[in-house]
């Protein structure tokens, strides 16, 4: 695997080694000792999958308070999304600031997303399935969610949402404990 670290700490675009034949490509996705090697401990706890019919569905920006944090591995496994982190960690330097990537199911590319960050996606194609491993259990009590919109953050999506669920238009603005620097 190809780890390539993100200018938000603790975040990595993981690709895919293929080993390539004429039956196709064989790589593998994870792999306790390589994750391990970069800092990366993420026990699986829970499997999640969501299914979007619809190009321009928005889902985020969600996370879950500690001690139930959870730690993210992110795959889109049948068409394309944007999928985006915000780093909540106040003692982080990227404190506040957000991070993009595309995912494809072509690219097979992943996206590693530390505890205490708020994660979501915009799908770019009908049809998008998206599969991630987390660290923690869902713990209902402890789950939190960010505006999407929040001007504060700035988060520039690549196209606009179509459909987005009451539950995260509600979702509050952030409000950082100290004065953030723009957002590169």
């Amino acid at each position: 695997m190809i780890f390539t670290e993100t200018p938000l700490a603790g975040a990595f675009i993981i690709d895919v080694e293929r080993r390539v034949d004429e039956r196709g490509f064989f790589a593998r996705s994870w792999c306790e000792d390589e994750f391990a090697a970069h800092g990366i401990m993420l026990p699986p706890q829970q499997a999640n999958v969501s299914s979007n019919p619809r190009r321009g569905t928005l889902r985020g920006m969600h996370y879950q308070l500690p001690p139930h944090e959870e730690t993210k591995l992110v795959r889109c496994t049948r068409g394309a999304i944007h999928d985006v982190i915000v780093d909540l960690r106040e003692e982080s330097p990227t404190y506040g600031h957000w991070l993009g990537v595309d995912l494809t199911a072509d690219s097979f590319r992943m996206l590693f997303v530390p505890g205490r960050f708020a994660h979501g996606f915009l799908t770019l194609a009908d049809d998008t399935d998206v599969g991630y491993q987390v660290s923690a259990k869902y713990a209902p009590g402890a789950e939190r969610g960010l505006r999407w919109d929040d001007p504060g953050l700035g988060i520039i999506w690549p196209l606009a949402p179509v459909l987005v669920s009451e539950k995260d238009r509600q979702h509050p603005d952030f409000v950082p404990a100290w004065p953030l620097a723009p957002t590169k």
